[in-house]
C-alpha cells in the first residue's frame, strides 16, 4: 500500500522537506502497521535535516521524524499484547515518523492510557522520556538540589522545569526574552535568567551564594557550554543533551581538573534500549501527565505536507509550545 510521507533528499533549510508518497509492506513477524494520528516535531529533526550530527545522523534521502502516536491497523505474526484499534505511541525507533502510516516493531510501541489526550502525548512523549533519564537516572535530582536548565522555555526545557520542581529542586532557567521569563516562572522556575541581557554565570553564582550548582542541563551547546562548566560546584556534572547553537568546540580535558567536574553527551536511545526501561519511563511520565503535574502547551498543529513550515516555526524560537503534524 502507499502512504503519504515527507522526504529529505538533501541537507538544507526547511524547504528541502518534500511531500510525497511511499510504498509500505504488510507487517511481518513481530511487527504492526500503525496509522499515525499525530507526529511530534522535535529539534533532533532539524539536526537531521541540516546534517548537524556529523556522522551520527542519517544521510539523504530519508524520511525524518522520531516520534508519533497512532492506532494499530494490522498485526503481524507472533505479536502479543497489541490488537487492532489500540492507541499507541513510539519514540526513537529510528527515523521515519513523517509518514501517514508506518510498520513498526511491536516491542518498541507503548499503549497510550485512555485518560490521556492523543495530541498531548504526541506533542510530548519523546521529551518526556528525555526528561526522565536526565532527572531520574543520569543525575538523580533530590529535594533541595539547585539545578540549571538552559532553554527553559523550549520543548524539553518546559518539562524539565516542571518535573524538577516536582522532585523538590530549586530551578534556575535561562531564556531569551522577558516574556519567556514570565512564562517559565509560571511553570515553577524559581530564578529565570534572560541571557540576552544577563550573564547567566554571574547570576547563577549569585543565586547559589558562590557555590555553583551540582548539575547543568545544557541543550544549547556551543554558545553556552563553557559557561555551563563555570556554573558547576566541585564534583558537578554538565550534561550536553542538545546542540541548538552548534556542536561544543573541543576543549582541554584539564579544564575539568580543578573542580573534579564531569561532562556527559548522552542520547536517549541508550537509556530506553531495554524494554523494561522504556516501560518504566513511559509509565512514570504518563502518571505525571494524568495528574497534571506536567502542563503541555501545543503552539501549532499543521498538516503533514506543511512540515517545512513546522520546522521554520520551531527554528524561529518564538513559540512557547510544541509543534505537531497531522497526517
Amino acid at each position: 500500500m502507499k502512504t503519504a510521507c515527507v522526504r529529505i533528499t538533501r541537507f538544507g533549510p526547511p524547504e528541502v522537506l518534500e511531500a510525497g508518497e511511499i510504498e509500505i509492506a504488510a507487517p511481518g513477524a513481530g511487527e504492526v502497521l500503525v496509522r499515525h494520528t499525530g507526529i511530534g516535531v522535535n529539534f533532533v529533526d532539524v539536526y537531521h535535516r541540516v546534517g548537524q550530527l556529523h556522522g551520527d545522523g542519517p544521510v539523504p534521502p530519508f524520511i525524518p521524524g522520531v516520534q508519533a502516536n497512532g492506532v494499530v491497523e494490522q498485526v503481524g505474526p507472533g505479536v502479543d499484547g497489541l490488537s487492532v484499534g489500540d492507541r499507541v505511541t513510539h519514540a526513537n525507533v529510528g527515523i521515519g515518523s513523517y509518514m501517514a502510516s508506518r510498520v513498526l516493531p511491536a516491542d518498541r510501541l507503548i499503549r497510550v492510557p485512555d485518560v490521556l489526550d492523543d495530541d498531548v502525548v504526541a506533542a510530548s512523549y519523546l521529551r518526556g522520556l528525555t526528561c526522565h533519564y536526565l532527572l531520574k537516572r543520569l543525575y538523580v535530582v533530590r529535594p533541595g538540589d539547585t539545578v540549571l536548565v538552559h532553554a527553559a522555555a523550549g520543548g524539553v526545557g518546559q518539562l524539565m522545569v516542571q518535573w524538577a520542581k516536582r522532585l523538590g529542586a530549586v530551578v534556575i532557567g535561562t531564556v531569551g526574552t522577558d516574556a519567556k521569563a514570565e512564562f517559565v516562572r509560571g511553570l515553577g522556575c524559581d530564578h529565570p535568567i534572560v541571557y540576552s541581557r544577563q550573564d547567566f554565570v554571574a547570576e547563577t553564582m549569585q543565586i547559589t551564594g558562590g557555590e555553583g550548582v551540582p548539575v547543568v542541563y545544557d541543550s544549547v551547546g556551543r554558545d553556552t557550554f563553557m559557561g555551563s562548566l563555570d556554573c558547576l560546584r566541585p564534583m558537578g556534572i554538565a550534561i550536553n543533551y542538545g546542540t541548538a547553537s552548534g556542536q561544543v568546540e573541543p576543549f582541554p580535558l584539564q579544564r575539568l581538573h580543578s573542580k573534579s567536574l564531569s561532562v556527559c553527551r548522552p542520547t536517549l536511545r541508550t537509556w530506553i534500549a531495554k524494554r523494561s526501561d522504556l516501560e518504566t519511563a513511559s509509565r512514570e511520565f504518563f502518571e505525571l501527565l494524568a495528574d497534571r503535574t506536567l502542563r503541555i502547551d501545543i503552539a501549532a498543529k499543521l498538516p503533514l505536507r506543511e512540515a517545512a513550515r513546522a520546522h521554520a516555526l520551531l527554528e524561529g524560537r518564538t513559540l512557547s509550545g510544541a509543534v505537531l503534524l497531522e497526517p
